[in-house]
């Protein structure tokens, strides 16, 4: 068991070619949430300030509040996933999960990174839709629901978990525990008290899917993620909202691609 530190994944963070263009740097498509949309806006602010290249809003509903509120360089689809051009990577559950989004988010597309917040992420019978480049972001609450019959320290069951369902598995608190099927877990302290706030998790999530639509390997993802969206709430401390995190990824990275040279 490691602790979470640049070391481990600095030097494998995305980093654009002189001679690249967008495509080359992913696109990340987000499903919109009907209801909680501020969860899927946060999530996909970030995603686009983390470096996707591409960021496409999946809203087959409630469209038009999308295209009023989102930044202007992300894309609001209210086609189906088919309709989407070469996504690196999905993410599903911020603010929610219509059946019908999860019946496409579940299949994906091949070599595609499947990112799975809150309800998206699939229970006893469905763990068969899962494999090693899937990441699964619950808090404690989801995750007693989605692996009830896991017991010991939230770093075993963390473990266990990842073993289980062959993928990635996030469990977000104060200690956040990012672990592999493959037995590698990663603990993350580097936070901020301040982060326990609405909707930061759906920051975290938007973080993972941007890094994950460049390409960087699952496990290297979460654990960059991780430390990052709490160096943000480091730096941003008393006062924090949610909204406030994506602001200061644009720093924080140019300082981690700095430092990785």
């Amino acid at each position: 068991m490691k602790e979470n530190h640049p070391d481990l994944w600095c030097d494998k963070l995305p980093n654009p070619r002189l001679d690249g263009h967008k495509y080359d740097r992913g696109h990340a498509a987000i499903f919109a949430a009907t209801e909680l949309t501020g969860a899927t806006r946060l999530a996909a602010e970030a995603c686009s300030r983390i470096g996707a290249g591409l960021v496409t809003v999946l809203a087959t509903h409630r469209a038009d509040i999308y295209r009023s509120t989102l930044p202007p360089d992300i894309m609001v689809s209210e086609d189906a996933l088919d309709g989407v051009r070469n996504p690196t990577a999905l993410l599903g559950g911020c603010g929610g999960m219509a059946p019908t989004q999860r019946d496409e988010l579940y299949p994906g597309f091949k070599g595609c990174i499947r990112i799975f917040d809150a309800d998206s992420i699939p229970g006893q019978d469905d763990r068969g839709v899962l494999d090693e480049t899937c990441i699964l972001t619950p808090h404690d609450g989801e995750f007693d629901k989605v692996f009830p019959e896991l017991s010991g320290s939230r770093e075993d069951r963390a473990a266990k978990a990842a073993k289980l369902c062959n993928a990635i598995v996030v469990l977000k608190g104060s200690r956040t525990i990012i672990a592999a099927p493959d037995g590698r877990v990663v603990v993350n302290t580097h936070a901020s008290l301040w982060l326990a706030k609405a909707g930061t998790g759906d920051v975290l999530a938007g973080i993972i899917a941007g890094l994950a639509a460049q390409l960087m390997k699952p496990f290297n993802t979460a654990c960059a993620a991780v430390w990052i969206h709490g160096e943000a709430g480091r730096r941003l401390g008393p006062g924090l909202v949610a909204g406030d995190i994506a602001g200061q990824l644009p720093a924080i990275l140019s300082e981690l691609l700095n430092e990785g040279k």
